[in-house]
């Protein structure tokens, strides 16, 4: 699974930046808002941040791989 560079850097983004911040920040409003479900919200965001994430690493692991080969 290869991605395209601009795809796999708007995916880096989301993951690293703006799923964690919507996960937090749905979380503590909860909290003082008495939102529904701050908990599986919070939860649901950070498993779907944390699946994307592997995803990238595998993404990133098979484009150095076939850096690697190419230079030998």
């Amino acid at each position: 699974m290869k991605l395209p560079d601009k795809v796999y850097d708007i995916l880096k983004f989301l993951a690293q930046i703006v799923l964690p911040a919507i996960s937090t920040l749905y979380l503590a409003l909860a909290g003082i808002w008495n939102l529904p479900f701050g908990e599986q919200i919070s939860g649901t965001i950070m498993a779907i941040d944390t699946f994307l994430g592997v995803l990238l690493g595998i993404s990133s692991a098979q484009y150095n791989k076939s850096l690697n080969s190419e230079n030998k």
